[in-house]
């Protein structure tokens, strides 16, 4: 690779690299996961860097999606560690809805890897019920109840998030 891919695959990390973080860490929910899975996704681009001219951030998205089907398929699941309480840790500032946030975050982390992969696919990466499927790999029916399951599975464990997706369902 010469010297000028080099700065511009640079670039793009230190551009996007904490966005590809944050997505990673919704598929995994764990952050040292999270940057295995980045990391494994970006060594992967540079190796193609020269190739991919100009859509990099769609093709590293779909590397890190394919890396982590990989990852459930091969590896099997890997028992994801409860806590009896949530550890203290410094709060920057008052939110409203920290709390809402952080008992969805960890219903996010109950669900299985296929439900969490669909949900981040659909409504954080807003991509299409026919995109996510391609992605994953899988149908669009399968994508529709995944989604469903999931849906439903958080409102039952974050009886908040429930009120809030109802409220928004009757604004359409």
């Amino acid at each position: 690779m010469g010297r000028t891919e080099d700065q511009d695959f640079t670039a793009f990390v230190a551009a996007r690299g904490a966005s590809l973080l944050r997505i990673a860490y919704a598929l995994t929910g764990d952050r040292h996961a999270a940057e295995d899975l980045v990391q494994s996704a970006l060594a992967k681009a540079y190796a193609r860097w020269g190739l991919i001219r100009g859509a990099a951030e769609p093709y590293v998205h779909r590397v890190l999606y394919h890396e982590q089907v990989s990852r459930w398929r091969w590896s099997g699941r890997r028992p994801e560690v409860m806590y009896a309480s949530v550890p203290d840790r410094p709060v920057t500032g008052p939110d409203e809805h920290t709390a809402l946030r952080m008992m969805l975050r960890d219903a996010l982390r109950q669900l299985p890897p296929r439900q969490r992969a669909v949900l981040v696919l659909r409504y954080l990466e807003d991509l299409s019920v026919e995109q996510t499927a391609q992605i994953l790999g899988c149908r669009t029916g399968t994508v529709a109840s995944q989604a469903s399951r999931a849906l439903e599975r958080l409102r039952k464990l974050v009886p908040d998030f429930a009120e809030l997706t109802d409220q928004s369902e009757a604004l359409r």
